[in-house]
């Protein structure tokens, strides 16, 4: 899939003098079902995470707390976007390769994922990845 399939989602918000609350509905804000919910923390200020493409996972990326840069490629183009509100998620589609760096002091990111963890979904070499992307465009 292009890098253009990839976008930033807009999610309910509802406020009160309480505070705020999102919720997200797969089939209504994501185009998956949820099988897999999972969450980085603690990580160190000069952590890079990611550095891996997924066969046929998609996820929507959220920053729950703090901030972080998602550096997406296909191959082809790569685009970069920032993620510090916890009512915007990042869609990602399968055949991406992403990178999360600039990751702020106690960030949260929350994956939600269409398939249950796959080992063999991974790429976890990016020439390999590449060989793989060109290979569906031949």
């Amino acid at each position: 899939m292009p890098l253009e399939d990839c976008r930033l989602v807009e999610l309910p918000k509802l406020t009160d003098s309480r505070g705020a609350l999102t919720y997200i509905e797969a089939g209504q804000h994501i185009p998956f079902d949820i099988r897999r919910i999972y969450y980085l923390y603690d990580i160190p200020a000069d952590a890079h995470r990611g550095a891996h493409g997924h066969r046929g996972l998609q996820q929507l990326m959220i920053a729950l707390h703090g901030s972080f840069d998602v550096g997406l490629d296909d191959g082809r183009d790569r685009q970069s976007f920032h993620l510090s509100n916890p009512c915007c998620g990042l869609f990602i589609c399968p055949k991406i390769w992403r990178d999360i760096t600039n990751i702020s002091e106690g960030a949260v990111c929350l994956v939600l994922a269409s398939e249950f963890y796959d080992e063999s979904d991974y790429y976890r070499d990016y020439e390999q990845f590449l060989n793989a992307v060109r290979e569906v465009e031949n």
